[in-house]
């Protein structure tokens, strides 16, 4: 469960909502998301998106011609805007974007790209049947039909111990010794290679994000992670190795974020 922090509720005139997708999608994008302005803002708006170990597609819906893909992200990233905008995004679940379409992640890794050069199919789609004005529903009755048709005609030949793997990770919040703790029937060079090529980095990577989206979803109050000393919990060594590790994947202090 992938978190995106929403809007601070100081950026007045922004807002950002997920949705879900068709249940037969579920499996595989995890949300449909907006990001727009409900009125022109006085300034430029500095979006950042925290570290969460998926792939998004996104477009602006006023211009669609403009569609990205975004790759699976070691560090937080921040996007400078313009002060209107209505973005519109599907942020699909790990592994399944290199799943469906068979695009290596780690092409991707650390930047966006423009979608046409990625999936030149997807890119006319969007260009050719959205635009200004849809109302969400649309929007999502549009991205179903489409991603169906696609999951009825993938070849998913992922590895089943790639998802094992995943699957350790996750049931132990990604604190977890990955050399040892990792046992799939696969050699760590192999299971490395896997995990470059679905997820977008390396088995260790994947899971200090994993661990830090826990926290995330934790939502520990300020007192907690100063008295109950939260990190140790979560696998860090101690507060300054948890306090670089969070700004990393966030952009700011957990103070910041959790002591308001």
């Amino acid at each position: 469960m992938p978190v995106q922090p929403t809007v601070k509720q100081s950026a007045t005139g922004v807002t950002y909502h997920e949705f879900l997708p068709h249940p037969g999608l579920q499996n595989f994008i995890y949300c449909y998301w907006q990001l727009k302005t409900t009125a022109p803002l006085e300034q430029q708006f500095n979006y950042q998106v925290v570290a969460d170990g998926c792939i998004d597609i996104f477009f602006e819906l006023d211009h669609p011609s403009e569609n990205f893909v975004m790759g699976f992200c070691k560090k937080y990233t921040e996007f400078p805007l313009d002060n209107t905008f209505n973005y519109v995004g599907l942020r699909f679940l790990p592994s399944m974007f290199p799943s469906l379409f068979q695009i290596d992640a780690s092409t991707l890794s650390n930047r966006s790209e423009q979608l046409h050069a990625v999936i030149p199919e997807t890119a006319a789609f969007i260009t050719d049947n959205f635009g200004p004005g849809m109302n969400i529903s649309q929007i999502t009755a549009l991205l179903d039909t489409y991603f169906l048709q696609v999951l009825s005609t993938a070849k998913n030949s992922t590895d089943v111990r790639l998802y094992t793997a995943i699957s350790l990770i996750l049931k132990n919040y990604g604190v977890l010794n990955v050399e040892k703790d990792l046992d799939t029937g696969i050699s760590s060079r192999q299971l490395r290679r896997l995990f470059e090529f679905y997820i977008g980095d390396t088995p260790k990577t994947f899971s200090k994000i994993v661990r830090f989206q826990n926290i995330l979803r934790a939502k520990p109050s300020a007192q907690s992670l100063q008295q109950n000393k939260l990190f140790f919990d979560a696998g860090y060594y101690d507060q300054a190795h948890f306090i670089k590790e969070f700004k990393n994947f966030y952009g700011v202090t957990p103070g910041k974020v959790f002591g308001r």
